[in-house]
């Protein structure tokens, strides 16, 4: 790229990074309107002040906005258009202890990593000069500048380009992704309003080393998607003193995280690209006090990444797995039982517990078959109720629910109830088979090739990292959104997706970021040549590529 260019890149990069934008916080009101300052200073945005505006998340408690930047080429008329995103929020800074004053100064920063004790192959990147570290410098401002430096020189030349540009700087993206929630039906609203042709949704994410010593760099086409599978484990309560009297819900939990936990039997595979296997978030009990008698109810949930599995597939693989999981608690309390009955010297009698496992929705069918028609309204009461106490974790909302409809439940027995917890994030999948997806990788492949670098490209078919990008599109298969939306306790009330607008733009995505190291870690970084003059050429290429 143009050495003016890359200057301009690296400007706005420390331009960005010098405001915090801690997720959460004033700061990102701050950071969105300083996006909004640099691009108002750009000669086509001084003409056309109609293009750049903000749009609020709406209700939320901070008055948290984003930013969108339109660019209409004027060589002739094109609905021809490409969407780009970019996060502006950040994580915190304390792990920054006592250099959290610089952590916003990447060009003192890196000075002051001089003066102290760092990791071997973090004091090799900060000796060779060719890195620059700060908080968002590397995940993801240096993207956001790419973007807005190429939105820049496209327009500056604008009456030689034809076609649209879209960007959406988005808030909340580490949080719970309330700015591209909202960008989304924005998105729509223009299509209706100027006719566009939306052609891909491309981000500037950052790219890292998948391994230890990785050489390569990397471009995604397509996104990892993740859902929150969750067990509420109603287990029977006893006094200690009685131990085999009762079912513990620990134990069963236990059993479900030895079964799921980083077991690669549930990775999805997709040509060749393997997701990591579910981990747990979150396993506890809900007892909230301490006394002598055991657990009745506990709760596990999992953070489980997909390629190609649909939210009623994982459903399904979750209910056997836990019936599988309650079946071996079972059977080995009795092997326990019988064992501990034959050392004391007592009659042994099998124990009662059978092991059964349900869904959110089989355990709403069977509880409103007990109660009548007044079980909606309770349920809807209780979830409204819940979404405006703004102390409980978004996750717990699910949870409490499915335990108040429990509660309404005349059976007491143990019994397993599956369910997803919030946030969802669909994966997107490009094979190829859609014109606009076969433009896209195509695009993708030509420039990778055409860019000469001394740096190994390789491009992949999956954005290995949570991001915005899995809301430009949703499944339109029948019954899998209704699995995920009849299973999400709460769906629509306490956790609520554009999903219809996300069906509706059906784009294909793709990330081309910066390079760098230790996102969400003090000695976040990103490497200068490769952040400011190759990634920038491939962007470049791709959109330009894709407008043809």
């Amino acid at each position: 790229m143009k050495l003016e260019l890359t200057k301009r890149i690296e400007q706005i990069a420390l331009d960005l990074t010098s405001q915090l934008s801690v997720l959460d916080t004033p700061d990102e009101i701050l950071i969105a309107e300083k996006v909004y300052s640099i691009m108002s200073e750009m000669k086509y945005f001084k003409a056309h002040p109609e293009n750049l505006y903000f749009v609020p998340v709406k209700g939320d408690k901070l008055g948290r906005k984003s930013v969108v930047a339109i660019v209409n080429g004027e060589k002739k008329p094109s609905d021809k258009t490409v969407v780009m995103i970019g996060h502006i929020d950040t994580v915190g800074i304390s792990d920054y202890g006592p250099l959290a004053e610089y952590a916003n100064q990447p060009l003192v920063l890196t000075e002051k990593f001089k003066e102290i004790e760092l990791p071997a192959q973090v004091k090799k990147d900060l000796e060779s000069g060719e890195y620059l570290f700060g908080r968002g410098i590397f995940d993801m401002k240096s993207g956001d500048a790419i973007i807005m430096a190429l939105m820049e020189m496209i327009s500056d030349d604008i009456e030689n380009f034809e076609g649209n540009l879209i960007y959406g700087a988005v808030c909340d993206e580490e949080g719970n992704s309330g700015g591209m929630l909202n960008v989304v039906p924005e998105l729509c609203r223009l299509q209706d309003e100027k006719k566009y042709d939306y052609l891909a949704l491309l981000d500037t994410d950052y790219m890292t080393e998948e391994y230890e010593g990785d050489e390569n760099k990397y471009v995604y086409v397509g996104t990892v998607g993740k859902l929150m599978p969750t067990f509420f484990v109603v287990g029977k309560e006893t006094h200690v003193g009685e131990s085999f009297k009762g079912i513990d819900p620990n134990q069963i939990a236990a059993e479900i995280t030895r079964r799921i936990n980083l077991n690669p039997e549930f990775s999805d595979v997709a040509e060749g690209e393997v997701t990591l296997p579910p981990v747990t978030l979150k396993q506890r009990d809900l007892k909230p006090e301490y006394s002598v008698q055991i657990a009745k109810t506990a709760v596990v949930f999992f953070n489980y990444a997909t390629h190609c599995s649909t939210p009623d597939q994982v459903l399904d693989k979750m209910v056997k797995a836990g019936q599988e999981c309650f079946q071996n608690v079972v059977d080995m309390l009795n092997e326990r039982y019988e064992k501990f009955c034959e050392m004391a010297h007592r009659p042994f009698h099998k124990l009662p517990w059978e092991a059964r496992t349900m869904t959110y929705h089989q355990l709403c069918e069977v509880v409103k078959a007990e109660v009548g028609e007044e079980f909606d309204a309770k349920v809807q009461a209780y979830a409204e109720e819940l979404a405006k106490d703004e102390t409980i974790d978004a996750r717990d909302r699910n949870t409490h629910l499915v335990e108040f409809v429990h509660g309404m439940w005349s059976d007491k027995n143990p019994v397993l109830i599956v369910y997803f917890s919030q946030p969802y994030y669909p994966h997107i999948y490009i094979k190829g088979d859609e014109p606009k997806e076969k433009a896209l990788l195509d695009a993708v492949a030509d420039a990778v090739d055409t860019t000469k670098t001394d740096y190994k490209l390789v491009y992949k078919k999956f954005f290995p990292y949570i991001s915005d990008l899995s809301y430009g599109a949703a499944p339109r298969e029948d019954g899998i959104i209704e699995a995920f939306m009849e299973n999400m306790p709460g769906y629509g009330t306490v956790y609520n997706l554009p999903m219809k607008e996300m069906q509706r733009l059906n784009l294909p995505v793709l990330d081309i970021g910066s390079f760098g190291k230790d996102a969400h870690k003090f000695t976040e970084r990103i490497e200068k040549k490769y952040t400011f003059e190759v990634a920038p050429e491939l962007v470049y290429k791709t959109v330009m590529n894709l407008l043809k």
